[in-house]
């Protein structure tokens, strides 16, 4: 190996502390932003086929059959939607699941004072991230309709299931600022942590 890609290997290596402090604070930001975020309607209305859908979501909303009726395009008031959705309780529904979100961004930032609190936090992102990616079996918007192109129907995400995908990588990152800050909390404690 040659010397200069064996320091840019070490130099690399040095990195996975640096890797989980900005996997943690990537994390913090996604939550605390995309759960603020479900306090207005335009974010409400767009997550309606996902909560409709779901078998585990669905009876939060009052009329969840009737959904592609009332769906507002992202930007466009159209009031008798607007009323629908006050009806539907799909703006007290995004109320509390942006409470939820942020309260777990919350948790993640008591890392460096209570770690066992962040790693419990970092455990219910993990839990969150297992439900949206359900919506990949439950929400048919997640895929590219058949209207007329050859591509539709699975493996052909449409961007609301590219949006549900990514929680792939909000799981893997969950799972990490869990265990690091479980092997703070262990660290804290005069427990040695396996690695």
């Amino acid at each position: 190996m040659t010397s200069w890609l064996r320091s840019l290997m070490e130099v690399a290596a040095r990195a996975d502390r640096l890797g989980i402090t900005v996997t943690r604070l990537g994390l913090i930001l996604v939550l605390l932003w995309i759960g603020g975020l479900k306090a207005f309607r335009y974010e409400a209305d767009g997550i309606v086929p996902f909560v409709a859908n779901s078998p585990l979501m669905r009876f939060w909303y009052s009329d969840p059959g009737n959904y592609k009726t009332h769906k507002n395009p992202e930007g466009a008031l159209v009031a008798k939607n607007r009323a629908w959705h006050e009806s539907n309780r799909t703006y007290l529904f995004a109320y509390g699941l942006g409470s939820v979100i942020v309260f777990y961004g919350l948790l993640l930032c008591l890392h460096p004072w209570l770690p066992q609190v962040a790693a419990v936090g970092s455990f219910l992102v993990v839990v969150m991230s297992f439900v949206t990616l359900s919506f990949l079996i439950t929400t048919p918007e997640c895929w590219v309709p058949a209207l007329g192109d050859a591509q539709h129907g699975f493996p052909y995400l449409s961007g609301a299931g590219r949006l549900v995908v990514k929680d792939a990588i909000m799981m893997g990152a969950a799972l990490v600022t869990m265990a690091d800050s479980a092997k703070a909390y262990l660290r804290s404690h005069g427990q040695s942590v396996a690695i």
